[in-house]
């Protein structure tokens, strides 16, 4: 593992009376798969938007890549993929190719010309996430699964070091599931990209992340699928007693 990218320092949000957060602390460092687990309305969401510098903390401090979020601006260095990605709407008259561009325009400007050398880093990148194939088709034509890939294909376009998905394999098929993570894989153990996972699927995500959170306002633990494994507590804190881990079929089960 690396140097830190994001450093969260006793973090607290709260809408109005509502307290969504409460004295977070969290380090991710360069390199990790980390995987956000914890229940609805447990602050998975509202802690991203955090990071992506949408909401500002009520307390607390956090760094990126070194510098106070209120000082930094190399926006770029972070791809994201968001929950609405998964409720894309099928008419929209765009081919693959065309979504993927729009990756770009962070780095080359909204109205800019786009030229043969970003043609071609969109042309790597689809060939990267296996769809190559698929790039002068609409996106309206493709599967769940294809546009999932699709939209990550938008995120890393531009060669982020970070990379963060809000729940992406929601409502996407076994098929699909295995395929993304097969592709995050290849983006963390290649091409050495650190990513945030947002995710219910608890059995899948410990097998698959090396840094596993578990969050329900507060964080309750921070460390490797291993050691939490060990820590049948953990589970109970976050979602409850009735709550147990079947990793062999993937999913929460009520005991």
């Amino acid at each position: 593992m690396g140097k830190p990218l994001i450093e969260i320092q006793n973090l607290s949000f709260q809408y109005g009376t509502n307290q969504v957060l409460k004295h977070v602390n969290l380090v991710v460092e360069e390199g990790e798969f980390l995987g956000l687990v914890g229940p609805n309305g447990s602050g998975k969401s509202t802690l991203l938007k955090i990071i992506l510098g949408l909401l500002e903390p009520t307390v607390g401090e956090i760094k990126l890549f070194g510098q106070p979020i209120e000082r930094f601006r190399d926006w770029k260095k972070i791809g994201y993929v968001s929950q609405k990605a998964n409720s894309f709407n099928r008419g929209f008259p765009a081919t693959v190719e065309e979504v993927v561009e729009t990756g770009l325009y962070g780095s080359i400007g909204l109205f800019r010309r786009i030229h043969k050398s970003h043609r071609e880093k969109v042309k790597e990148t689809l060939r990267l996430v296996g769809l190559e194939e698929f790039s002068k088709r609409n996106i309206s034509k493709l599967s769940g699964g294809q546009q999932q890939r699709v939209f990550i294909a938008r995120a890393i376009v531009s060669q982020p070091q970070l990379l963060i998905l809000d729940e992406p394999t929601v409502g996407v098929d076994t098929e699909s599931v295995h395929q993304f993570y097969q592709l995050m894989g290849k983006l963390n153990h290649d091409l050495g990209m650190t990513l945030i996972l947002v995710s219910h699927d608890i059995g899948m995500v410990t097998e698959k992340v090396t840094k596993l959170v578990c969050l329900n306002k507060q964080l309750f633990f921070h460390g490797t699928p291993k050691e939490f494994a060990q820590q049948q507590r953990v589970l109970e804190k976050t979602y409850g007693s009735e709550m147990s881990l079947i990793t062999h079929h993937h999913h929460l089960e009520e005991s």
